[in-house]
C-alpha cells in the first residue's frame, strides 16, 4: 500500500482547524485525510509548529526547505517522493495517486462525518493564533 505524507507550514494547532475563521481548504484536507485513514491508507500529517523534528528527520523535506524555504509548504510526499509543493493535493490528485475513486473523497456529507469531534484546539482562552 502506498504511503502519503503531508508536511504543512506552522499553524496554531495540528490541523489548522481552530479559531473563528476556519480555512475551507484545511477543512477539506482534514476530511480527506480522515477518510483515507478510515479506509486503511497510511497517511501522516505534520505541522511545522507541532512536529518540527519530522521536518528535520525527513531528508527530502529538509532539502526542500533548505532550497526553497517554507514557501514550498504544504508539501505532499508519496512513498518518500515529493509529488506536490506549495499547495495541498486536490481530490482528483489524491484519487490518481492512490488509485481510488474521486467520489470517495468528494461527497461533502461523508467527508464531514469522517472528521473527529474537535474538543477545541487547546489555545488558551479560545484565542487561536
Amino acid at each position: 500500500m502506498k504511503k502519503m505524507q503531508i508536511f504543512e507550514p506552522a499553524m496554531c494547532c495540528p490541523t489548522g482547524i481552530c479559531g473563528v475563521g476556519v480555512d475551507p481548504e484545511l477543512l477539506r484536507i482534514s476530511a480527506v485525510l480522515n477518510t483515507l485513514k478510515n479506509n486503511g491508507f497510511e497517511v501522516d500529517r505534520f505541522n511545522l509548529t507541532s512536529a518540527p523534528m519530522e521536518f528535520i528527520k525527513n531528508k527530502v523535506i529538509n532539502d526542500l526547505l533548505t532550497s526553497k524555504g517554507v514557501e514550498a509548504l504544504p508539501a505532499a510526499l508519496l512513498d518518500g517522493e515529493i509529488i506536490i509543493t506549495g499547495r495541498y493535493p486536490s481530490n482528483e490528485e489524491f484519487s490518481q495517486h492512490l488509485n481510488i475513486p474521486v467520489s470517495q473523497l468528494s461527497e461533502p456529507k461523508k467527508l464531514l462525518n469522517t472528521l473527529p469531534k474537535n474538543p477545541g484546539c487547546g489555545c488558551s482562552d479560545g484565542n487561536c493564533c
